[in-house]
């Protein structure tokens, strides 16, 4: 288990970014404070401050600033293997109706850890890790399949992961 930033994408790089949809502007302190977190979320204030100008105390006001604003979060990334959930699987939904609301009762469920609109073939994509098929065919067939709105999913399940990363800095 290891401790990875889960921050912002940003275009590109400048001394001070516009917010992104009404998000907070950062400014090139904030994103290299990111960028150090990214690179190991258990780095020391003072490790942090010496590489990019600041106090210790500075420091930790800017992280604290920006875990409130939403900016970022310090969590710890498992392997889901190592801790019980043998099954992953990205399941694409098309919806009649509704999107947002489809959208947010799969949000409710535990077992769906990433949840996103977009404009392809899909309505929605969504993540599902589970502790074995059994599990993945009943969160499938009995809960999102009775979601009012969604009228198809398809399933797409892991074999094998072979790169999942949170290091794409603030580019």
């Amino acid at each position: 288990m290891h401790s990875d930033v889960v921050a912002s994408r940003s275009a590109e790089h400048r001394d001070s970014r516009e917010p992104r949809s009404g998000g907070p502007q950062l400014d090139s302190v904030s994103l290299a404070i990111i960028e150090q977190l990214q690179e190991d979320g258990r780095r020391p204030y003072a490790a942090i401050g010496k590489a990019v100008g600041l106090s210790e105390a500075a420091v930790r006001q800017r992280v604290q600033k920006l875990l409130d604003q939403g900016v970022m979060q310090i969590v710890a990334v498992t392997d889901p293997l190592t801790v019980g959930f043998r099954r992953q699987a990205m399941v694409g939904v098309h919806v009649e109706g509704d999107v947002e609301s489809v959208a947010d009762a799969l949000t409710a469920m535990s077992e769906c850890e990433y949840v996103v609109m977009t404009a392809g073939s899909f309505d929605l994509m969504v993540e599902i890790v589970c502790e074995d098929d059994d599990h993945l065919l009943e969160v499938i067939n009995r809960r999102i399949r009775a979601i009012p709105g969604v009228r198809s999913t398809e399933s797409f399940v892991y074999l094998k992961l072979k790169k999942q990363t949170y290091m794409w800095g603030t580019r």
